[in-house]
């Protein structure tokens, strides 16, 4: 698997300029962007992105000429840990500089700042004319994407990883489960929805967690649940979003307590962030999301 790479030695507000950065990244101008980051998961969440990746490319890069990587929360490429200054590549330029890198990018970020930190970042690479840049709302977009990849002969991965609970909603994923050979690694916000749970439920209103699950069952499960332990409640309702996804065609993955398929993002009070969920329509994509998690940071087997 690829671990995280990492820059130390520069503050927050800096990156490895003015040409190049140590990855071979370019950096000027707006590529001085960077997202903040929590140190205690960052290499969790690159490990098991970056090594679907190198799973997805290495073991289907001859079977599928066309390979599409769409990033619906793309952001400016590099993530910052506040606290200590260490850079982190993010999850664009960790799919771009995979050993086999996919044949086609679809970056998209709401703000248009990001987009140019991004393009700047990747035009020293190879790929770079392969990259499709779209400034808007990844909920707005995504039929967009679905249009031009509905029946496209080509294996696809999306990363929903966005900032915020309110930024996903279940109608963009269940748009781009139309595509018809589309893995899934979905952000399962935890901690948003453990803060936004308790007046949503009482509102008659729509809100975002009605947006994020795309129905009202939850709040069923949330009023049975709710006063039991916070990590069965996010059980029971991780299996309600799984349900959903295997009606959109995707097959039934392991539960977290089976082989801890769902790897737990922690802030550094250890307190639980958010989960990844990944879906596949075949069984395959789940034998290689399972050899992901089934290592750690430094690539050695989890005994657990």
């Amino acid at each position: 698997m690829f671990s995280r790479r990492k820059y130390s030695g520069y503050s927050p507000e800096q990156c490895p300029s003015p040409e190049k950065g140590q990855d071979g990244v370019f950096e000027s101008g707006f590529a001085a962007l960077e997202n903040p980051a929590f140190p205690l998961f960052s290499d969790v969440e690159d490990n098991c992105e970056a090594g679907l990746s190198s799973y997805f490319e290495t073991s289907m890069r001859k079977k599928w000429t066309r390979r599409h990587y769409i990033d619906l929360f793309a952001g400016p490429g590099k993530c910052v840990c506040r606290k200590t200054g260490t850079v982190y590549l993010g999850s664009p330029l960790l799919a771009l500089t995979t050993k086999y890198p996919f044949t086609d990018y679809v970056f998209v970020d709401s703000d248009p700042e990001n987009i140019v930190a991004l393009q700047e970042r990747g035009e020293a690479l190879s790929a770079s004319a392969r990259i499709q840049f779209i400034v808007d709302d990844a909920n707005r977009v995504a039929e967009e994407i679905v249009q031009r990849l509905h029946r496209a002969p080509s294996l696809n991965l999306a990363f929903l990883d966005p900032d915020g609970l309110e930024e996903l909603r279940w109608k963009t994923v269940a748009t781009l489960a139309k595509i018809e050979r589309l893995d899934l690694i979905i952000h399962y916000s935890q901690m948003g929805l453990t803060r936004t749970m308790p007046q949503a439920y009482e509102s008659e209103g729509e809100t975002i967690v009605d947006s994020f699950f795309g129905d009202r069952e939850w709040r069923k499960i949330y009023g049975e649940y709710c006063r039991k332990e916070e990590s069965f409640l996010h059980r029971q309702l991780m299996d309600h979003y799984k349900s959903k996804l295997k009606e959109l065609g995707y097959k039934e993955t392991y539960r977290d307590d089976e082989v801890g398929a769902e790897p737990l993002m922690r802030n550094e009070k250890n307190a639980p962030l958010y989960r990844l969920l990944f879906a596949s329509k075949h069984p395959l994509g789940l034998k290689f999301w399972e050899k992901v998690i089934s290592r750690d940071a430094h690539g050695q087997r989890r005994l657990f």
